[in-house]
């Protein structure tokens, strides 16, 4: 058989046309016969399969249109070309023959030379095709890989770590770019990896961006919002121009919002308040507004929002993840691998995403703000932001104010706790909070401020707390009545000076988008009163101007002549947001103000030189005096600890400890090692100090009141069990300890103390009562608490008003009630929470795993202490999704 030539199978019934054209083809083609259809599909499907199929119509059993048929839906031979031959060239058999495809129809008897012809011109085509297809199939598998080449190249789900517990995730083939993880100051972050960048299109300028925003399944990590989307979602929406009209980035997709059920949810709700505040004049006559006023409120709430309050799900997008796979958009997928861990899909490949934050390790500031030392005044303001939600070089607009020796946050920016750690002041020597309104760069801090064993002092009108009240509720998902169990809630008068001691404040109304009051502060000095405005956030006068009007909807005009007036109010010292646009003021509106001093902030830019003409600039830590003096309130502030300390003594023994040299220390100072000696015991008085076991895994923040080098006082051998470092600068009181253990001795507690000692020790050491928490209130802690023992494997029975249990010895195992081991606790866990967060879930079974030795600690001594209140409801979160 040559090889060269092609190949013809010839079908006929009639052996005399099946001679005649074996004789006529076999010079030029390797020719083969079949005698019926059978044998044709037969030889057809034989190796090698023919070039050509000569086929006659008209057979017995199955006639050639059924063997067309057959050889045409079999896919290894449809593109085998079938001639027939027939003596039927009606316009019916013809037409029904290429429906069937075939390429030819040649009447008997043929003409040789035309059969010839017809034979080379169909082989030609044939292989001409073939050949095609082969190129097709070679440059479609070149295709493949240049694409994927470009696929590469484009990074489709490349992932950048941004910072612990945030990463991006990229699909650039897809049009997706995912931000996984929002805590409060994310927008900055990104704008420093170059992530959220500008960028110019169309003769637009923009920013680039995330679309989709993947929500951590836990609102708080390591005591810091995790999901905080109300300034990412901004970004998208106007700095990206997704839903600006006409803007070449609103195309009609919209943001998206993905993550557990409970987050998007919690987030939507979150995103609603945060954009409008209170939603109508009811609400805002709920907060003790008359109705007038409220009517003139909602209108220029009405008009920032452009006549309608908008339900989130207007502008955004939302997808709620399990652990089945759903489509994002555009061919991306992604589900939930395990708690809070999330698989991204694309194509053939896969990324891996965990949103979860190691132990201690915190949301990173997006600047270095240094080491400050702090120096104390009568009454004085210190500088600690003059940017704004977008600056990545300075905290947003707050300020610190210090009175008589007390001191007082305004607002509570992302930063808050970075930048009290800067200025050497630590959460627990702070009063309260002064608060302007709800938006994140004045609000995300609240979660730091309930760092601490006290409920913080909440100062701001009615109608800023309702509106505060209500998005912290929607974020943290808890009832609104919680917002009062964290803080001690002081409801200011608007236009009327509320005392606070010997410091007097003014709440004054600022119209924007949410519920706003700014402050005017003033203390009595030789020469009068000496005041500072914070005024944050202000709206322009031309703003104002375009709001008012003589229609149903319009700002009535001398509701605004009363803001401009107001805005106007002199004062030595006024803080300015001029960051213009619809909602913020602007430096032109006050060149004519008569106050001392104007202090220019709430930006992302620097200063123009018009402004710079207007008012000055003020630098992180800088302070402004406005009546010098110190008085002693740190003297004051020990004595009165001390007496709460030890009631038992007399006001000269205090003293005499008193008299003990008072010692700076420097941040990053290590006060005493670990496994050390000391002589003296240290009384912490400024500033914050860390306590650190390594090998323990333990890190708890200490503040004022806390002490160094007891344990020493009672055991001559003792050393000192971990290591206390300086967090920032600060200062203690250096008693000696044989002086300490005369003064425990005299007043007859030295025993009692001891003992009291040895449980303070072990609920220092434990996560939930080690860090931010006074010595006072462990010691008052350790009066009050009772132990328990229980044998391996005993049943440990909680009632209802039980308190909360902590392991000091042993181990407890917690199962199910089908009996499913669902956690083994070790000492220093504690159990017993669900009690106390009105949940309506089966009660998990405890049982002691080994012998064991349970603190029981009273429910109200739990829940006056916000830390240990909020840490127990961040616990209480994870272990719902393992029992239940």
């Amino acid at each position: 058989m040559d090889e060269d030539k092609a190949k013809i199978l010839i079908v006929d019934d009639e052996k005399i046309h099946i001679s005649v054209l074996a004789k006529f083809l076999s010079d030029d083609y390797d020719v083969s016969i079949a005698l019926n259809g059978a044998e044709a599909l037969m030889r057809a499907k034989a190796d090698p399969s023919p070039d050509l199929i000569l086929l006659d119509v008209m057979m017995p059993e199955m006639d050639g249109f059924e063997v067309c048929r057959r050889l045409k839906s079999d896919k290894s031979l449809k593109n085998i070309p079938v001639i027939f031959l027939t003596t039927k060239d009606d316009e019916e058999n013809t037409a029904k023959g290429f429906e069937l495809g075939a390429v030819d129809f040649i009447r008997k008897p043929f003409r040789p030379a035309v059969l010839s012809a017809r034979i080379r011109t169909h082989l030609a085509m044939s292989n001409q095709k073939q050949l095609l297809e082969q190129q097709v199939k070679e440059r479609t598998a070149e295709l493949v890989k240049s694409q994927k080449k470009l696929r590469d190249a484009m990074g489709n789900l490349l992932t950048i770590q941004v910072a612990p517990g945030v990463l991006w995730v990229q699909v650039p083939e897809a049009d997706l770019r995912i931000l996984c993880g929002c805590p409060g100051e994310v927008v900055k972050l990104l704008m420093l990896k170059g992530l959220n960048a500008p960028a110019f299109k169309d003769g637009v300028n923009f920013e680039t961006g995330p679309n989709v925003i993947l929500l951590s399944d836990l609102l708080v990590q390591n005591g810091q919002f995790a999901n905080l989307s109300e300034f990412p979602v901004l970004q998208m929406l106007y700095r990206q121009g997704m839903m600006i009209p006409g803007h070449p980035n609103n195309t009609g997709v919209k943001p998206m919002l993905i993550g557990s059920a409970e987050q998007v949810r919690a987030q939507m709700e979150y995103i609603h308040h945060g954009n409008y505040g209170l939603l109508s004049k009811e609400e805002i006559m709920a907060a003790g507004i008359d109705e007038g006023l409220a009517e003139s409120m909602m209108r220029v709430k009405l008009k920032f929002a452009f006549g309608k309050i908008k339900k989130p799900y207007e502008f955004l997008d939302t997808l709620e993840i399990d652990d089945t796979l759903q489509e994002i958009r555009n061919g991306v997928f992604v589900r939930r691998i395990g708690f809070n861990q999330f698989r991204f899909h694309y194509r053939e490949r896969f990324a891996d995403i965990d949103l979860n934050l190691p132990k201690d390790v915190h949301y990173p500031s997006p600047y270095p703000l240094g080491r400050h030392r702090l120096q104390r005044h009568y009454f004085s303001v210190l500088h600690t932001g003059e940017g704004d939600g977008w600056n990545t070089k300075k905290p947003s607009m707050s300020s610190v104010l210090m009175f008589q020796g007390r001191i007082y946050l305004v607002d509570a920016p992302p930063s808050v706790m970075n930048g009290l750690t800067a200025l050497g002041i630590d959460i627990s020597e702070v009063e309260g909070i002064f608060h302007t309104h709800s938006h994140d760069d004045h609000f995300a801090g609240l979660p730091d401020l309930v760092h601490t064993d006290r409920r913080l002092k909440y100062f701001a009108t009615p109608l800023v707390r309702a509106a505060v009240a209500k998005k912290f509720a929607a974020l943290t998902s808890l009832p609104e009545e919680k917002f009062e169990q964290f803080f001690d809630i002081h409801d200011l008068e608007f236009d009327a000076w509320n005392k606070i001691g010997g410091l007097e404040v003014k709440p004054v109304y600022s119209p924007h988008p949410v519920e706003n009051n700014l402050f005017l502060f003033r203390a009595l000095d030789w020469n009068g009163h000496r005041t500072y405005a914070h005024w944050a956030d202000l709206t322009s006068f031309e703003v104002l101007d375009k709001m008012t009007g003589e229609g149903p909807e319009d700002v009535p005009p001398d509701f605004a002549e009363a803001v401009k007036k107001s805005y106007l109010i002199p004062a030595a010292i006024k803080k300015l947001d001029i960051g213009g646009g619809m909602i913020h003021g602007v430096a032109s509106d006050f060149m004519d103000d008569d106050s001392e001093r104007l202090i220019l902030a709430h930006l992302e830019r620097d200063l123009t030189p018009e402004e710079m003409e207007i008012g000055s600039e003020a630098s992180f830590g800088a302070v402004d005096v406005l009546i010098s003096g110190e008085q002693g309130h740190l003297q004051q502030k020990i004595f009165d600890y001390l007496r709460e300390m030890f009631p038992e003594s007399s006001e000269d023994e205090i003293r005499m400890l008193m008299n003990a040299p008072i010692v700076e220390h420097n941040a990053g100072a290590i006060l005493t090692k670990k496994g050390e000696d000391a002589d003296f015991v240290r009384m912490l008085l400024a500033g914050a100090v860390l306590f650190v076991d390594s090998e323990l895994g333990i890190s708890n923040q200490l503040g004022f009141g806390s002490f160094i080098g007891l344990k020493q006082v009672f055991e001559k051998d003792a050393r000192t069990s971990g290591t206390y470092r300086a967090a920032s600068h600060g200062s203690s009181l250096h008693i000696h300890r044989r002086l300490f253990r005369t003064f425990l001795k005299n007043n007859g507690i030295m025993e009692d103390f001891a003992e009291r000692l040895k449980k303070i020790q072990f609920l220092r050491r434990t996560w939930l009562f080690g860090e931010n928490t006074s010595f006072s209130f462990l010691d008052r802690l350790s009066k009050q608490v009772k132990t328990t023992y229980f044998l391996d494997g005993a049943q440990i029975d909680l009632c209802s008003d039980a308190g909360l249990c902590l392991i000091e010895q042993g181990g407890v195992t917690v199962t199910n009630g089908a009996g499913g081991v669902k956690g083994e606790l070790k000492a220093g866990d504690f159990f017993g929470e669900h009690f106390h967060t009105k949940e309506n879930f089966e009660s998990p079974v405890f049982s002691a795993k080994g012998d064991c030795v349970l603190i029981n600690i009273p429910r109200d001594e739990i829940f006056n202490a916000p830390i240990v209140h909020w840490k127990i409801l961040e616990t209480r979160r994870k272990r719902v999704r393992v029992l239940y």
